[in-house]
């Protein structure tokens, strides 16, 4: 599917400066025209970004929240690497509602770093970005009363859960479909919870198997989970007061591209620069302007790259939905650790994760002589990042149709280009592993 917000929802954009302000169901996406050089950083305190109340919303109605949070807090919210190695992310940062929606009025907040729900009108505050296969953790607290939920692989109006989402209910235990079972599915084990107790969820979505676990207890599975097959997550705000912390997903199915070492990839002849394939099989990319183009090609995935550069001036970049053999035309994932000043929310060339000329790193996350991780997630038009575990870009490109990704939305599947950008160059990536979703979507020359 197609990024296509609803009137329903607020949406803003996003300046990366010394202090970070963001409203609540901010996509944060921009679509600035394409220019030679990265946008220069703004030199400011703070900045406000409120986003804009639904068209149809009366006077009454909640205002959208604006957050704000300091590059030392989002870098205190980064995962471990032994942890962002195999994929996990952070969904909600803790302190902002960056790459969120609010689909209704409700009073969605951010209080002692988990995400609250009290008052308002039966909504989701969804994910900007779609998921396909995955594992999802998060932990949540509420009381007796409460009726909410947590909606997978859904739409971000869902108008029926046996067709348009899978809804894993919080509620009690006189509900048709108490906590842990999955609505109009299946009633599940009964799990009673205990108001003030922060209880663990974890959902498995793989494939048609779609498995709940509830602090350690299987509550509900089902093996026929085919429809549908991808979608956004979405918190639900029905009755009483519901709350929702540590909201982490790792995504199913990666596989590294860099397993045979460069069998499946073509080096570009006639360009300066190396890649090779270490004693530990990891790539290095030394010297030069090059690219190492993938003999597969990619439309809708998920990307997990870790990359290390020991020099902080090091600059390397993902291209993605390329042109086939042709010189890096494509979108790309910046992989750079360099700052202006030392500013984390300064990034001197877009930063890692900034998707280039699109939309720069809201904070600078990865480091130099470190491994770091890159997720990336391209779905139709939006495309949404993390770098060792922080969301840094959340964009939806709203330029017309064109073959070149230079010039404006391609939506055809492409290649995948590692790029070595100059004679500074010197990175090691030690995995480059996609998932691809929507079947047909994507194309590989082994086809």
């Amino acid at each position: 599917m197609n990024w296509h917000p609803l009137k329903s929802f607020a949406f803003g954009s996003l300046v990366g400066v010394t202090a970070l302000a963001l409203a609540a169901g901010c996509s944060s996406s921009t679509t600035t025209e394409t220019k030679d050089e990265a946008s220069p950083a703004v030199e400011t305190d703070t900045v406000v970004v409120e986003a804009d109340k639904p068209v149809d919303a009366p006077e009454s109605s909640f205002e959208p929240p604006v957050f704000e949070a300091s590059a030392e807090k989002l870098l205190a919210s980064r995962l471990p690497i032994e942890r962002t190695t195999e994929g996990w992310v952070r969904l909600f940062d803790g302190h902002t509602l960056f790459g969120w929606v609010i689909g209704g009025k409700a009073n969605w907040h951010v209080e002692d770093q988990a995400i609250v729900a009290d008052d308002g009108e039966n909504c989701l505050l969804a994910t900007s970005t779609v998921w396909s296969d995955y594992e999802l953790e998060l932990q949540f607290q509420c009381e007796d009363e409460t009726n909410s939920g947590v909606f997978v692989r859904t739409t971000l109006d869902p108008q029926s859960v046996q067709t348009d989402c899978y809804e894993v209910n919080i509620a009690p235990a006189s509900n048709p479909f108490p906590t842990g079972g999955i609505v109009q599915r299946d009633k599940g084990k009964l799990f009673e919870t205990d108001a003030g107790t922060w209880h663990t969820m974890n959902i498995l979505c793989d494939g048609p198997m779609l498995t709940v676990t509830i602090d350690g207890e299987v509550t509900c599975e089902l093996d026929d989970a085919d429809t549908p097959l991808s979608g956004f997550i979405g918190l639900q705000h029905r009755k009483g007061r519901v709350a929702f912390k540590d909201i982490q997903i790792r995504p199913l199915g990666l596989q590294n591209l860099l397993a045979d070492g460069l069998d499946r990839w073509t080096i570009r002849e006639g360009m300066d620069g190396e890649y090779r394939i270490d004693d530990e099989g990891q790539l290095v990319v030394d010297g030069g302007k090059q690219q190492l183009e993938s003999k597969d090609q990619f439309g809708n995935f998920v990307m997990l790259a870790d990359y290390k550069m020991d020099d902080p001036k090091s600059n390397s970049g993902l291209f993605f939905r390329a042109i086939p053999g042709d010189e890096m035309m494509g979108y790309e994932c910046q992989v750079s650790n360099e700052t202006i000043d030392g500013n984390p929310l300064q990034p001197a060339d877009c930063g890692a994760g900034g998707i280039f000329r699109r939309q720069d790193a809201r904070v600078v996350a990865g480091e130099p002589k470190r491994w770091n991780s890159i997720l990336l997630v391209a779905e139709g038009n939006h495309f949404a990042t993390w770098v060792n575990g922080v969301q840094v870009t959340d964009v939806v490109d709203t330029r017309d149709a064109d073959e070149n990704p230079r010039r404006g939305l391609r939506l055809e599947p492409g290649t995948i280009i590692v790029q070595g950008h100059d004679k500074t160059t010197q990175a090691t990536y030690r995995q480059i592993s996609i998932a691809s979703f929507d079947d047909g979507v994507n194309a590989s020359d082994d086809q």
